[in-house]
């Protein structure tokens, strides 16, 4: 059992602060998560929180455009923020006598983030996101792949159909008007956490939050999640996509439907993606790569993802001249056949699991960051001191019943890209 420390405090405005003091070194680290991802962008408006991550960097009332970045920097430290399906986070790390300005940059476009919007910044950060799709979809090898795995693997009613980054066309057809609701739905005291972990006083850091966050108001709580959430825990089938394009090598993305982050099966899904792919003495690598030789690469991984069902994610690359059908064939092969693993294979996996969470805990920023995360999708930051005995809980018994479930051929998404012949210059 893990034992870190914390405070859980509640605001009248709604807005939940944990405090994790750790006084040996003198930096501190402020995580702040709204309840607001891809899984809350309603038809027409995919995209949009992450292009709000983009807007809340061009200023508030107070904090002229960039000054964030210029503040935190000139303190020593560092800072960034991240959208995902589930939430988006903003947090920086400083020294620790800087507590106080990272609380109000934080509060001051929490509180006074729309008097400070135009349509030039909007447009601005609109290019910016429409740059960033060309770069990491649509000019980058093997870039659309997760566009395609989430519409193969979910519905289009579901809320993971759609990417992160969302469509051309709903970014393009984002309004002032549009940055306004999203703000005034989302982005409240009452749909936040915000979690101080490092060097400081618990008192005093309270004084400070109630100082800068206090004042802000609530709002109505955020309407529900859209479209369908519960789905079969399986697709039903094998489905499959080939994608002849100008990539170096044949690659194969395999997805599966997976129990949800909430789900007490969720610790199985991700020692068995361990097993099968998570460094060299893997499963997948270890037969593929160094043996047969049809693959140079696999990665593996379970997304701890909480709207009704999750996913599972192997990505596997042949040499030059694999047949991907070769390629296709070999993974299913080692994953039919887990359900017979070795203990040694889940004890290696299980140990992996562990060294890559108590290397997050070592940092007071990513510990930061997993107690935001508990606290968001469990109501439980102390949930996380439970986290390191639910993965060495995870038998051999345990990965096999798993993969005999959920990792057959009818809970199966395939999407293979081969290289396409060059293209002679006319």
């Amino acid at each position: 059992m893990l034992s870190i420390e914390f405070e859980r405090h509640r605001l009248d405005n709604g807005l939940t602060v944990v405090l994790s003091p750790d006084r040996r070194v003198p930096v501190v680290a402020v995580n702040l998560w709204y309840r607001v991802g891809s899984r809350n962008e309603r038809e027409g408006r995919t995209g949009f929180a992450h292009l709000f991550e983009h807007m809340m960097f061009q200023g508030s009332a107070h904090v002229p455009k960039n000054r964030h970045f210029e503040l935190v920097e000139k303190a020593g430290g560092t800072l960034n923020a991240s959208t995902w399906f589930d939430r988006t986070n903003y947090f920086e790390t400083l020294p620790s006598h800087h507590l106080s300005l990272a609380l109000w940059l934080e509060s001051d476009r929490m509180g006074w983030f729309l008097p400070a919007i135009t349509q030039e910044k909007l447009d601005n950060q609109r290019g910016v996101v429409l740059n960033e799709r060309k770069q990491r979809y649509e000019n980058q090898p093997y870039g659309d792949w997760d566009e395609r795995m989430q519409r193969l693997l979910f519905p289009p009613e579901h809320p993971y159909h759609h990417t992160v980054i969302g469509s051309v066309e709903d970014i393009e057809s984002a309004t002032l008007d549009d940055v306004e609701e999203f703000f005034r739905t989302f982005y409240t005291p009452n749909n936040a956490v915000l979690t101080i972990c490092g060097d400081f006083d618990e008192t005093g850091a309270m004084e400070l939050v109630e100082e800068h966050f206090g004042e802000i108001p609530r709002s109505a709580p955020p309407p529900p999640v859209p479209g369908t959430v519960e789905i079969p825990l399986k697709v039903g089938e094998t489905r499959s996509e080939r994608v002849p394009s100008q990539v170096p090598l044949p690659r194969s993305y395999i997805g599966f439907r997976i129990p949800s982050f909430h789900d007490d099966r969720y610790h199985a899904a991700q020692v068995t993606a361990a097993v099968l792919g998570d460094g060299k003495a893997s499963r997948i690598y270890r037969s593929l790569v160094r043996e047969k030789r049809v693959a140079k690469d696999v990665v593996s991984y379970a997304f701890p993802l909480t709207t009704g069902v999750s996913m599972l994610l192997l990505g596997v690359t042949g040499h030059s001249a694999t047949d991907p059908d070769v390629l296709e064939a070999e993974v299913f092969r080692e994953v039919e056949a887990l359900g017979s693993v070795e203990r040694r294979e889940v004890e290696r996996a299980v140990a992996l699991e562990e060294t890559r969470l108590v290397g997050e805990l070592e940092q007071v920023a990513s510990r930061a960051d997993l107690l935001s995360l508990f606290q968001t999708h469990f109501d439980d930051p102390g949930r996380l001191n439970g986290e390191l005995d639910r993965i060495r809980a995870v038998s051999p018994q345990d990965v096999g019943n798993f993969s005999r479930e959920l990792l057959q051929d009818d809970n199966r998404v395939v999407v293979t890209y081969v290289p396409e012949e060059p293209r002679e210059e006319e």
